[in-house]
């Protein structure tokens, strides 16, 4: 959209001076798909505050406390709200006595309050009954259950916390609630009513507030995802709400969406292989990307992503249980895992950082706003978009358009039989080719092949010339690696993918000499592009 974020903040402050502004932070990740060294944790939670947020609830997908200690401590130094974060999930690894310990340990660390963050809507009624009475009778903390409306169970949920004397509950306005939000606001208000539990809040205003955002989302309709009401695969799967959109969305973009029921089926297997982990962000979009990736080449593991080899590496922090053995040898090949804090191996880089912003800025004629720490921070934490962004500062035509309501138009009745001709066609996410003959009759119905890149690449090699490398998935070019009439062995790295938010790494199925490389970085490819060839 061409916003900046930064401003943004200081704009939603102005307008609500007195509301406490609450983000998700990730730890040592931030906002981003990586650790960051400490200075930059400690720098982007100043700049946060002092833009105006308030409330920091700070988690790790690995639930590994260690990973949350740099941010907390950051906020508590700047005089914002520390809000230490239970990931919950479930598992064989996963009991009451997992959840008391991180709790401990995250009151040893020091936040102001505790949040227990269901993301996949997978904690039960008397699950968490049992949780916040155990937690609010063993320590003297205030304690927030946030729970997803994607199975069905989020409610009950809820209802049953505030029996066992949990002290906050998040909810969403009826307009944009429940699928993959949260519980409505309006009904948690009208039950708790004449309680001991009574909020207070007035139905009528908040039925405002929901038509206000009633008209908002018409907006955003495009981007609605799939689920009309509850999805129980998600009881399995334990994916969350914003992981199942993106991974409808993303098979859609591969022209696989088809293939969603075979990757929820896959995910909790990749999860077990990486030890447990909790699926929420970034863990969610990596196991999701896996099991695309599993799925889609018809091979378990036979393309690893990037980002899942780190998490058999240690790079991400410990996991809940061991990862499988013989994946993370193939990965470290001869290494040694990562058991320490993996902060603990980053030089501080800011200083860095903000030399490169500030030479590209020079070469390309940015103008870098009045804090400059602020355009800094928002390339570290997006380097492609958020260099996009400063070269467009204020160039609304470089961007999405502003979403738009879209008008109801009365339906015209046809003056004269359709055209004829050859369209494409877009059914449940999948594409057609439809023939249609005079007076609109179809004809001919084909599934239509992936649309071309749209940078073009090589046709696959003619027999006898080597051995095609085809592209696993449809994405971008990210770095071209190999070069022509290098020669490499089975297993190395000829080129990286970015795909589905990941990095990953094409690989030479075979020992083999480069030839014909017909790609460069930023080249857009679709399923099944001939990359290079191995000859």
């Amino acid at each position: 959209l061409g916003e900046d974020p930064w401003l943004r903040l200081r704009e939603l402050k102005k307008a609500m001076p007195k509301t406490p502004l609450q983000m998700l932070l990730r730890g040592q990740n931030l906002l981003g798909y990586r650790h960051y060294a400490d200075d930059v944790v400690e720098r982007f939670v100043e700049r946060a505050v002092k833009n105006g947020m308030d409330v920091f609830r700070v988690f790790d997908a690995m639930n590994d406390p260690r990973n949350m200690k740099a941010a907390l401590q950051a906020v508590r130094s700047h005089g914002a709200h520390a809000q230490g974060t239970l990931s919950y999930t479930t598992s064989p690894a996963h009991t009451l006595q997992t959840w008391l310990d991180l709790t401990e340990q995250l009151l040893e660390t020091g936040v102001d309050s505790i949040a227990i963050k269901d993301m996949s809507g997978i904690l039960t009624p008397m699950a968490a009954y049992e949780l916040v009475s155990e937690i609010k009778k063993r320590f003297e903390v205030r304690l927030h259950l946030h729970c997803h409306a994607t199975t069905g169970m989020a409610e009950m949920a809820l209802l049953k916390a505030i029996e066992a004397g949990v002290d906050g509950v998040d909810t969403a306005i009826s307009s944009m609630s429940a699928t993959y939000g949260h519980p409505a606001t309006e009904a948690l208000v009208a039950t708790l009513a004449g309680t001991e539990h009574d909020t207070g809040l007035d139905i009528l205003k908040l039925e405002n507030i929901a038509a206000y955002f009633r008209e908002v989302r018409k907006k955003y309709h495009a981007f609605e995802g799939q689920l009309k009401g509850y999805d129980s695969r998600i009881l399995v799967a334990q994916v969350p709400g914003g992981m199942l959109t993106n991974l409808e969305s993303q098979l859609k973009q591969q022209n696989a969406a088809d293939k969603l029921d075979q990757v929820l089926a896959e995910i909790p297997r990749v999860r077990e292989d990486l030890g447990f982990i909790p699926l929420v962000t970034p863990t969610s979009q990596i196991v999701g990307t896996q099991a695309v990736l599993n799925v889609l080449t018809g091979e378990r593991y036979k393309t690893i992503a990037k980002e899942t080899a780190g998490i058999l590496k240690g790079e991400y922090g410990h996991t809940p249980v061991p990862v499988n053995a013989a994946l993370q040898a193939r990965v470290l090949e001869g290494g040694a895992p990562v058991t320490c804090r993996p902060a603990d191996l980053l030089k501080p880089e800011l200083a860095e950082l903000e030399a490169d912003v500030r030479r590209q800025a020079q070469e390309k004629g940015i103008t870098l706003a009045g804090n400059a720490i602020d355009d800094v921070l928002t390339v570290a934490l997006f380097p492609q978009i958020g260099l996009k962004f400063l070269e467009n500062r204020n160039n609304p035509a470089a961007f999405e358009p502003l979403p738009q309501a879209e008008a109801a138009q009365p339906v015209a009745k046809a003056e004269k039989p359709a055209a004829s001709g050859i369209y494409t066609v877009e059914v449940e996410g999948k594409a057609f080719v439809v023939k249609v003959s005079d007076g609109g009759d179809i004809s001919q119905l084909t599934a239509a092949v992936p649309a071309a890149s749209s940078a073009p690449v090589q046709a696959a090699a003619p027999a006898g010339a080597g051995t095609p490398v085809t592209a696993p998935l449809a994405g971008n070019i990210w770095k071209v690696i190999a070069t022509e009439g290098q020669t490499v062995a089975e297993g190395d790295v000829l080129l990286i993918l970015e795909a589905m938010k990941m990095e990953t790494e094409i690989r030479a199925a075979q020992a083999g000499t480069v030839r014909g490389i017909a790609v460069k970085s930023g080249d857009a490819v679709s399923v099944g592009d001939t990359l290079m060839t191995l000859a």
